[in-house]
């Protein structure tokens, strides 16, 4: 999707393009996905490009991505070798069957030379024509896996309905999407880690002026903040969010190894400076010592931001980013392990501007992503 005018790029989010291009993704997909000109995506490549690997060897681009795409394979006849639940030494009749079981959930190609059927003859041995009910089914199978993976096995049965209308122009109900994804056996999503304990306390007045209106009529109104922990390689990090109430568009984020009141300036900078400096802002958060450090509020004070806090142990005050805390563990983080800062860095990169503000459709926002609902009101004004 294309940029605004408005949109401007700090050293964090090029240095992770770059990191996506390094790992395989081409120029092309990466201008699309994240909505950046080619001109600016060839200049941060040659300004930030290096592939080192762990024993000293560097590779190219395209050596990286001949790797991942023999690393997919790999892991695709893995999966397929378990899910057919027979091996190549077994009868003809139990890999035929195998097959046509997982015939809509990976190309017949790959079926047949993983499991080692001929073509021709599986094709033979299946030559019956299904009832027409049974094909159209099929087919929306098929249409319900390719967004399943294209969305990273995010989606559930609403947001596939929506998608399946949007993209195909099928019209079906959300009771047929959920049997049909149920009767595919899609594998779940994990959502389960460990929370350690927060301590909150007061540092000043703490008045709250938002009052749960997270509807707001435009951009650069009302921003809401907080923090989460992610693990990596044994370790806690600490990621903070600043969201815009109007598109619930992730417009700054930042991961430190500290929970600290420099984590909540920097995440709030980079949204200052990126948003361009925005006049009659309103900020609001909970009220973790962070966000109630002296230093903190001395700087909103200075740019005329108005402060607002959550009621004490109240976290529907918070909502929005309380829920999009939920989706980033559910759809992303709680389904990965990390051995480094880097990967969980390049995970949330991915996640929060490859998929949830360009990518994700929101109910609140009739479905629009929010980068749909900021051009679309950046288009009227």
């Amino acid at each position: 999707m294309a940029a605004n005018n408005h949109t401007k790029y700090d050293e964090d989010f090029k240095k992770s393009l770059v990191s996506l291009y390094q790992n395989g993704k081409t120029q092309a997909q990466l201008c699309k996905e994240y909505g950046v000109s080619q001109s600016a995506l060839g200049k941060w490549v040659k300004q930030y490009s290096t592939v080192e690997m762990d024993d000293g060897n560097v590779l190219t681009a395209k050596q990286v991505k001949e790797l991942q795409k023999r690393n997919a394979q790999l892991e695709e006849e893995n999966l397929i070798l378990k899910k057919a639940n027979c091996h190549i030494h077994a009868t003809l009749k139990q890999r035929l069957d195998a097959v046509h079981k997982l015939r809509f959930q990976h190309d017949i190609r790959t079926l047949c030379r993983v499991l080692n059927v001929n073509r021709s003859t599986y094709y033979k041995h299946f030559r019956k024509e299904p009832a027409p009910r049974v094909s159209e089914n099929q087919r929306i199978k098929s249409m319900i896996l390719h967004i399943y993976a294209d969305y990273d096995k995010r989606l559930g049965a609403y947001k596939v309905q929506y998608i399946l209308k949007r993209d195909y122009g099928i019209t079906i109900s959300v009771g047929r999407v959920y049997r049909l994804m149920r009767s595919m056996e899609l594998p779940q999503m994990s959502t389960v880690k460990p929370k350690p304990a927060c301590r909150r306390t007061d540092n000043g007045e703490c008045a709250n002026h938002l009052h749960q209106q997270f509807s707001q009529d435009a951009p650069n109104l009302v921003w809401v903040s907080d923090i989460t922990y992610l693990k990596a390689g044994g370790k806690w990090y600490y990621l903070c969010v600043v969201i815009d109430l109007f598109s619930r568009k992730v417009i700054s984020w930042h991961l430190s190894g500290k929970a600290d009141v420099s984590l909540v300036m920097t995440t709030f900078q980079k949204a200052y400076k990126g948003r361009n400096t925005p006049n009659g802002l309103m900020f609001h958060s909970d009220r973790g010592t962070q966000y109630t450090a002296f230093s903190f509020r001395q700087l909103l004070d200075s740019l005329n931001v108005v402060q607002s806090f959550s009621k004490k142990g109240y976290p529907f005050d918070n909502a929005v980013c309380e829920c999009f805390f939920k989706y980033l563990k559910r759809e992303e983080t709680n389904r990965r392990t990390y051995h480094t800062f880097h990967e969980l860095h390049l995970s949330v990169f991915e996640y929060i501007e490859g998929f949830y503000n360009s990518r994700r459709p929101h109910g609140s926002l009739g479905y629009l992503t929010p980068n749909e609902m900021e051009s679309a009101y950046w288009g009227q004004a």
